[in-house]
């Protein structure tokens, strides 16, 4: 009988199906997955129907994107950022920043070499690599802090190295990498010539007194940048899955290589929306950042309600909690226990890490706090029945 092709033997299924299961199955509060429970903002939804009842806008996109999405795309990267990009080379619109991510590994790494990523990690990065034929080479981040030792980070470093997936603000830790770290990144990088793949997608999702700072806008980094991001998290359109690439046309050329052949184009009357939404004024960013705000002091409530220590996120809506203090097994027996007998739901994190270095997660877990105010204060009054 056929089979499988060998290069997804070892996936296996996402954690996150078994744990979305569980908590449907236990009526938890499913603080597992990263979308929010609240919707898009209406004005944006309405630019969407009104973009699909034009007429126009219903079939196939250009494959790089539409052209009113590529100027709000750099744009928003001029306005935000200061950085200069031709939109018609220098960006290109992916079916959210995951396949952003996917079409930039196989654009612009080769069979055989390599390519570092920080962990604990967002979890396709890994699979798109072995995919691409490359090979990963972690480096850890290490709690309580979620920072990285500059010995372990040199080391990983070869004759091999092609390129580096950086992600700050950082899924699972919260952190927001500083400028000396990634002044250390950009250095390495330029003394052995690797590109740089940075996954920016909560690049708006930062708390005072932290700061985005793109490694694209350090000396001599623009070069060997390619920055993805998406209107997923920025918008709360995480259905929606539209994303985008932008660099230099010479880099963002090998990403839309690819990209023609994965998907093609991204869906069209979205594409108009997004673009509405990026050219947003400055007090949407405002009201975002402190809807969040509120959102992770509730979080962190919960979790102090239940024992559970934390690193106060920099950034992202995700949170990384010590549970050692209130229950002594793995991760993934802790996040079963807490779904059917508390009745919340959060995510191990072993899917998150390589196998060598799978032993630094243990102890933690992972809440997403992109949840409705109602739903954070109900996880507070579940939680303090750890205690």
């Amino acid at each position: 009988m056929p089979t499988s092709a060998r290069r997804i033997s070892t996936f296996g299924t996402t954690v996150f199906t078994e744990i979305n299961l569980l908590a449907q199955q236990y009526n938890a509060l499913n603080l597992g997955q990263g979308k929010p429970d609240f919707d898009t903002p209406p004005d944006i939804v309405m630019q969407l129907v009104r973009t699909a009842q034009a007429g126009q806008y219903n079939q196939y996109a250009p494959g790089p994107g539409t052209a009113s999405l590529r100027q709000a795309i750099v744009d928003h990267a001029a306005r935000f950022y200061g950085l200069e990009i031709d939109p018609a080379k220098g960006a290109v619109v992916t079916s959210g920043a995951t396949e952003g991510i996917f079409a930039a590994i196989l654009g612009l790494v080769d069979p055989g070499e390599e390519v570092i990523v920080i962990e604990p990690f967002y979890d396709s990065y890994v699979p798109d690599i072995l995919m691409a034929n490359a090979i990963p080479v972690c480096v850890p981040l290490h709690p309580p802090t979620w920072t990285f030792g500059a010995d372990e980070l040199r080391s990983a470093f070869s004759k091999k190295t092609r390129a580096l997936i950086l992600n700050t603000p950082q899924n699972p830790s919260g952190r927001v990498l500083t400028r000396k770290e990634l002044m250390l990144i950009a250095e390495l990088c330029i003394e052995h010539d690797v590109t740089v793949i940075a996954d920016e997608v909560y690049e708006h999702l930062i708390f005072t007194p932290a700061r985005h700072i793109p490694i694209a806008t350090l000396p001599g980094m623009f070069e060997r940048t390619v920055t993805v991001s998406s209107a997923g998290k920025l918008f709360s359109a995480t259905g929606w899955k539209v994303g985008w690439v932008y660099g230099h046309p010479d880099l963002v050329q090998g990403v839309l290589g690819a990209h023609q052949f994965v998907t093609f184009a991204v869906h069209h009357p979205s594409q108009e929306a997004v673009a509405y939404a990026l050219n947003l004024p400055d007090s949407y960013y405002e009201t975002f950042q402190a809807m969040y705000e509120k959102k992770r002091q509730l979080m962190l409530a919960a979790l102090d309600a239940g024992g559970l220590q934390s690193f106060t996120p920099e950034g992202t809506y995700f949170v990384m909690a010590d549970y050692s203090g209130v229950f002594a097994g793995t991760p993934l027996e802790f996040t079963r226990y807490l779904t059917k007998e508390i009745g919340v739901a959060c995510i191990p994190p072993e899917s998150f890490y390589s196998p060598a270095h799978a032993h630094i997660g243990h102890g933690y877990v992972r809440f997403a706090f992109c949840k409705s105010d109602d739903m954070l204060r109900q996880t507070g009054e579940r939680l303090a029945q750890l205690r």
